[in-house]
């Protein structure tokens, strides 16, 4: 098993129609991290579009893959060309999650990294979440070992709240094997549903919309009457698990105010199976740019809340980072979930190895 240093990229679109997110790191897979140079790729709305498309699997998921293969490689000449990157080891791509339904058995991320590695020249591993869910796991979160990595010299218990398309969440305690992660709920997705078709815009920007408005009470509690949140973690969820909770007769604000209300409502309710309280929250994602989801979760948490910025990390690269991390921790033949972070039944390896053509 080697752990040498590696200078690997991360590729990370989950399930945001953000865009694409690319990172340089170097590390052993280890305890030695050392961030580099990160970027953000937006789609245009033909990507958006497309891949809105093939959510759930449905559409016309082999063109909407070479299409999103085709913009990662671009993503990663990009990151090399900005900042003038000779040489990588790995690429590690997580893919765009289309489907996500681990107690079926079944996870989906599209992104051909066969076709990856002859455009990219390098080699790459993908296929990261399949391994855990053949083997009981939840296939998701994946970024937990990362974040403790990030995390060992932080005072602790301290949780790392992801706000992407769904948000999820790392708690670390005071032992360096104590970690607990699971979905806490829906993070962005429905905001950003109900943003589009309301004002037109993919997402609401700066919580403008939901500021204005004003939050509908029973919609939240019958939100919180959904059975996954009585279900002990680890858990994980598919991005439109709860598409049935999008308001109706709300005015945009103040659906848009419900909507980030239930995010919130999610996260404290997830904060109830934590071993012990977190004495701090630090959010990344891009739901850490939302001023309406910031302050409600710190109301409703009452202890720090603040992006993961304030302990020098990088929130917008950093579930980039985390797939370069497990990247090389595959290469390794390292565990990349633990029964802790996503069930499955023992420390499990993972991801798929293609190398450059």
């Amino acid at each position: 098993m080697s752990t040498r240093i590696l200078r690997a990229i991360g590729l990370m679109s989950g399930t945001s129609l953000d865009g694409i997110d690319a990172a340089l790191i170097e590390t052993d897979g280890l305890a030695q991290v050392r961030t580099g140079p990160w970027l953000t790729v937006p789609y245009d709305e033909t990507m958006r579009t497309q891949l809105r498309g093939v959510a759930g699997g449905r559409g016309d998921v082999s063109a909407a893959d070479w299409s999103f293969t085709m913009a990662l490689s671009a993503a990663a000449a990009k990151l090399r060309e900005q900042h003038r990157i000779d040489h990588v080891d790995v690429i590690g791509s997580h893919g765009h999650t289309i489907l996500h339904r681990p107690r079926d058995g079944n996870t989906w991320q599209i992104g051909n990294g066969k076709l990856l590695a002859e455009l990219a020249h390098v080699d790459v591993v993908c296929d990261f979440r399949a391994n855990d869910v053949a083997n009981g796991g939840e296939g998701a979160p994946l970024a937990p070992l990362f974040h403790a990595a990030l995390a060992a010299n932080l005072p602790r218990p301290l949780a790392v709240l992801n706000i992407g398309g769904v948000a999820n969440v790392t708690w670390i305690g005071e032992r360096p094997d104590d970690i607990l992660a699971f979905d806490t709920g829906p993070g962005n997705a429905l905001i950003d549903d109900w943003s589009l078709r309301h004002t037109g815009k993919p997402i609401d920007q700066d919580g403008a919309l939901a500021r204005q408005g004003n939050i509908d009470g029973p919609a939240i509690e019958n939100f919180l009457a959904h059975p996954y949140f009585s279900r002990r973690p680890p858990k994980s969820l598919d991005r439109d698990e709860f598409a049935q909770f999008a308001p109706e007769g709300l005015s945009a604000a103040d659906g848009a105010a419900t909507l980030a209300a239930m995010t919130v409502a999610a996260v404290k309710r997830a904060a109830d199976y934590f071993p012990a309280p977190a004495t701090r929250w630090l959010v990344t994602g891009g739901g850490r740019h939302n001023p309406v989801l910031m302050s409600g979760l710190e109301r409703a948490l009452g202890v720090s809340v603040a992006p993961v910025e304030n302990v020098g990390w990088q929130g917008d690269a950093l579930e980039a980072q985390a797939f370069a991390y497990l990247a090389v921790r595959s290469l390794a033949g390292l565990p990349l979930s633990l029964p802790a972070t996503t069930g499955v039944s023992r420390p499990m390896a993972g991801g798929r190895l293609f190398r450059a053509g």
